[in-house]
């Protein structure tokens, strides 16, 4: 079942592919642990030839340490990132992703922790800079998208965080959502484009991820967002959904349940 899963995303993701091509920003979506994910993006990757890959898992100042030397060493380019202290999945699975698009300019859009405790303390807004109005940064959420984003943090941490924190969680995602979108337009602007990102399906959700913020700063830019399903199953809206079988994990809530 696996391998005919397998086969039928393969033959899929030419056609797909082609879907995005007038794009100018196509946002790659995935589960982070997931390797079927990881080789649909570098697949996406290698047939848009972006001129700029934005990830998510990089802060600016690890994606300087990209280098035309170490680039196609997954080795020498995980140590460079340091990536095995990053928290992120298996570096082999992302390589391939990075030589996909050999020429592309890498940019970082990874929050810092400090930037993002900061945010708890000065509001994103403040955070995020002068222009937080343009991406629409400035502005509640509605009151129906607060509350499904509130119960999506809650499900998210295992129901284990208090109340008090949840609007914070929600807030520190609108940030990160923007930051890709700058990110990615700066990338745009720099490159002259396609550009790609490579983020988690949160932040590729057309409904109020990354493309939102797009929208907002860039009403006329042509923008594609892509899912990645486990099984069938993912949340938020997309431009396309592509599936694949769910990854063998752990329970992350295992450890708050109850005796």
């Amino acid at each position: 079942m696996r391998l005919i899963a397998l086969l039928l995303l393969c033959l899929a993701s030419p056609l797909a592919a082609q879907d995005a091509s007038d794009a100018r920003i196509v946002i790659l979506g995935e589960i982070h642990d997931n390797p079927d994910h990881h080789e649909t993006q570098a697949d996406w990757t290698a047939r848009i030839a972006p001129t700029a890959l934005v990830f998510e898992m990089l802060t600016p100042d690890q994606a300087a340490r990209v280098t035309p030397e170490n680039r196609g060493d997954a080795q020498a380019l995980g140590a460079a990132l340091d990536w095995a202290a990053s928290g992120w999945p298996d570096f082999d699975m992302y390589h391939p992703i990075f030589t996909a698009a050999p020429q592309a300019r890498i940019y970082g859009a990874a929050v810092p922790r400090d930037a993002a405790r900061a945010a708890f303390e000065a509001g994103v807004a403040a955070s995020f800079g002068e222009d937080a109005a343009d991406y629409g940064l400035d502005q509640p959420l509605p009151e129906a998208q607060l509350q499904a984003r509130l119960a999506f943090q809650a499900a998210a941490h295992c129901n284990a965080l208090p109340e008090n924190l949840l609007p914070q969680m929600v807030e520190l995602q609108r940030l990160r959502d923007a930051v890709l979108a700058r990110t990615a337009l700066t990338a745009l602007d720099e490159t002259g484009g396609p550009v790609v990102v490579i983020t988690g399906n949160g932040h590729a959700r057309a409904d109020w991820g990354i493309p939102v913020y797009l929208s907002a700063a860039r009403p006329n830019l042509a923008v594609f967002s892509l899912g990645q399903a486990e099984d069938g199953q993912i949340a938020g809206r997309f431009d396309q959904v592509v599936d694949a079988p769910a990854s063998p994990r752990d329970d992350p809530c295992a450890a708050f349940a109850k005796d």
